[in-house]
């Protein structure tokens, strides 16, 4: 197959007063390949054969839950803890097999999942008694580093700067494609099933907004104010501060030692950042899991998810970034078990304002 000549493009945003430059490469199975960085991508790709995409999915709805699955047998057989010789996300080297990434450097790189959930050509369902919709939507990988080492504490502050340019222009593109509700996510450690521990997230484009990004889009709209709730709790939640964002630990919070991020001039996502914000998300998505790994003594195995408003649904929606850690002590794991399961009703073994201070101590 003739792969497509790349596009080349400079993103309206700056980071830092710098320019991000953006290159937009097709892999030979139709996939995209994304790079983001200060400087432009101009290197060669590596000669050999693309890893190929596998796919087949439908979306399921529950009828006793109100809620949706996505069924994706595909998936069963995705990669599964490779060594480091077969790492998919580094850099592919001549006369190797090329990994997804079929070059031998870059700063930040976003492709389409090899085994996606959600795509855009999947098929619309047979018809069926249940109630079924098309898997329609997108599975992005971002890999924040080309080392297979790292996390969001250490990288550098103008790398992560770097990922909240690129989450922004993921927003926005899959926004454009037709998706209802975009997450980005980082999962974070073996207790949380992650099986590539090279430094990376994905980002998830959904045809449907699901059941708590729904709840939460009305209770903006119905008048709940996140911004000022937070300001009423006072210090005792409060972890840290920068550019007009804070980090805190949520008075309902669910997990042990579960921390939000939220703007104190609230934005309804990070496309609305002003610089100064921008660079104040930044800092503390380092500084939340710096906390954490001072606090547990060790890489906190945790999930990290980006709540924007839903697609056309900006208006008084209020962005948060929430942390939820696997550990309610050092090496004890949180379970879920069967009442969170059966019932969504989660018992919290610490209280929210003592783990804010004890995270505030951590460092």
């Amino acid at each position: 197959m003739k792969l497509k000549p790349d596009k080349m493009k400079v993103l309206t945003r700056q980071a830092g007063g710098h320019d991000i430059h953006r290159r937009h490469h097709i892999k030979s199975d139709g996939r995209n390949l994304f790079f983001y960085g200060y400087e432009p991508h101009t290197l060669p790709r590596v000669t050999g054969d693309d890893l190929q995409t596998v796919t087949g999915s439908e979306l399921r709805f529950h009828p006793l839950r109100g809620d949706w699955a996505i069924y994706a047998a595909a998936r069963q057989n995705r990669t599964y803890k490779p060594s480091a010789a077969a790492n998919p996300l580094a850099p592919s080297k001549p006369g190797a097999p090329l990994t997804e990434i079929p070059f031998e450097d870059f700063e930040l790189a976003v492709f389409s999942n090899r085994f996606p959930s959600l795509y855009p050509e999947a098929p619309d369902p047979a018809a069926s008694s249940l109630k079924l919709q098309a898997a329609k939507g997108a599975c992005e990988v971002i890999v924040y580093s080309p080392d297979a080492q790292g996390s969001l504490a250490t990288l550098s502050q103008a790398r992560r700067r770097l990922l909240v340019e690129a989450w922004i222009d993921r927003y926005q593109a899959l926004f454009e494609a037709g998706c209802a509700f975009v997450l980005p996510f980082e999962n974070r450690g073996d207790e949380v099933g992650v099986t590539l521990h090279h430094p990376h997230g994905q980002i998830y484009g959904f045809p449907i907004v699901p059941q708590p990004q729904q709840f939460a889009a009305d209770a903006f709209e119905q008048g709940y104010d996140l911004a000022a709730d937070v300001e009423s709790w006072g210090a005792p939640y409060l972890i840290s501060e920068a550019g007009g964002l804070v980090s805190y630990a949520p008075r309902f919070a669910r997990f042990p030692y579960e921390v939000w991020i939220s703007a104190q001039d609230p934005v309804s996502g990070p496309w609305a950042f002003s610089e100064e914000q921008a660079e104040g998300f930044a800092q503390l998505l380092g500084d939340t899991v710096r906390r954490y790994d001072a606090f547990f003594g060790r890489e906190t195995p945790c999930m990290l998810s980006l709540h924007a408003a839903p697609h056309g649904r900006d208006g008084k929606f209020q962005f948060t970034a929430q942390f939820y850690p696997l550990l309610r002590a050092p090496n004890r794991v949180k379970f879920l078990a069967s009442v969170e399961q059966a019932t969504g009703v989660f018992t919290v073994d610490v209280l929210p304002h003592q783990a804010a201070e004890a995270l505030r101590g951590a460092l």
